[in-house]
């Protein structure tokens, strides 16, 4: 979905036109329609979805069907109101809640309030609708006031673009009530892991540990409160019988061994996104060991629970690897993609100074 355009003025933006073909394009500015805000967006970080939008054309099962605007971790500051916006101002610092649900229809009250399980729900950067959902790696984009979320004193844009996925972990987090105390595996420690560490340590779990393949990801989970972690890469075996597990790599292949370190009667969450095609796995110690394994899917309004975060002095930025200006996307997506970059989170800069 795009906004009103204006025939005076252009934009630039970072658009995929199909598997292997982003380009940076010119576009004509934005002018934001009656409730919408314009935002001039500073930064924007790379998410997996991006980077398959660019390498198969799909992301999941949505399949580009047409060229589309990238981005859904994104923050900047408000450029021009559009008409009946009142309680926001020009200059001021925000991020965007990415999600808007389709239709009317109410949720079932067993999932009321539970924004993110829609039947159908447009997204930032998404091709699971025609005509797509452009993003905001752009210099402008216009966005319905309701989605913006100002940016708590003392947190500058460059962190608010990574307020999205520290509200995924924290709604990750948050489907295991009573974390005070307990002990937190987390396999998996590339972003959304490592901020699935922060967010337990936030929310006053007791003993963290994070599990991945690469020292660079572990690293990065240290510097954000894993007080053990364990570098598969070398031999080192998963902890064992550990209460409640965050699984954060989507890898099939690790399914087996993070089961058996989940304790009897524990709990596991998938957070990572496992791929959308049959792939054999070990499941057997989910019967025998009576764990309880549920999923957590983006987030409903822990955005909000987000910015407090980092208010709070949650410190997004040790994630954070690679800085590039707009007109290197394509290099950014590459670093973003090769594991042996060491790469942590990626940003787009994408205007201002």
């Amino acid at each position: 979905m795009t906004a009103p355009t204006s025939q005076h003025g252009t934009m630039r933006a970072v658009v995929v036109h199909g598997a292997g073909d982003v380009r940076v394009d010119t576009r004509p500015r934005p002018v934001p329609g009656p409730g919408q805000v314009l935002l001039a967006l500073e930064w924007g970080g790379i998410c997996g979805s991006d980077l398959a939008y660019w390498k198969k054309g799909a992301s999941g099962t949505a399949a580009l069907a047409h060229p589309l605007v990238l981005g859904h971790e994104v923050a900047g500051r408000i450029a021009a109101l559009g008409p009946g916006v009142t309680g926001l101002r020009e200059g001021l610092p925000v991020t965007v809640h990415p999600a808007r649900p389709v239709g009317d229809g109410a949720l079932p009250d067993r999932i009321a309030g539970r924004t993110n399980l829609y039947p159908q729900v447009r997204y930032f950067g998404s091709a699971a609708f025609t005509p797509h959902t452009d993003g905001g790696f752009s210099e402008y984009r216009a966005v319905d006031a309701d989605q913006v979320r100002p940016l708590p004193d003392g947190v500058d844009t460059e962190r608010g673009a990574l307020a999205e996925p520290l509200a995924v972990a924290l709604h990750a987090v948050g489907r295991v009530p009573g974390l005070r105390g307990r002990t937190v595996l987390v396999n998996g420690a590339g972003p959304i892991g490592s901020l699935v560490v922060a967010a337990a340590r936030y929310r006053g779990a007791g003993r963290v540990i994070a599990a991945d393949l690469s020292s660079s990801a572990l690293a990065a989970a240290r510097s954000m409160g894993a007080q053990e972690t364990r570098d598969l890469s070398r031999g080192e075996a998963l902890p064992e019988d550990v209460e409640v597990v965050f699984e954060a790599s989507g890898a099939p292949a690790a399914l087996g061994a993070v089961l058996r370190a989940t304790a009897r009667g524990g709990t596991l969450v998938q957070v990572g996104n496992p791929p959308g095609t049959p792939v054999p796995a070990v499941l057997g110690d989910l019967v025998t060991r009576e764990i309880s394994w549920i999923g957590s899917y983006r987030f409903a309004e822990e955005i909000d629970d987000a910015l407090l975060a980092l208010r709070d002095g949650v410190d997004v930025r040790p994630l954070i690897t690679h800085r590039f200006p707009l007109e290197r996307a394509e290099e950014a997506l590459s670093v973003a993609a090769d594991p042996a970059a060491g790469s942590g989170k990626v940003l787009l800069r994408l205007s201002g100074d």
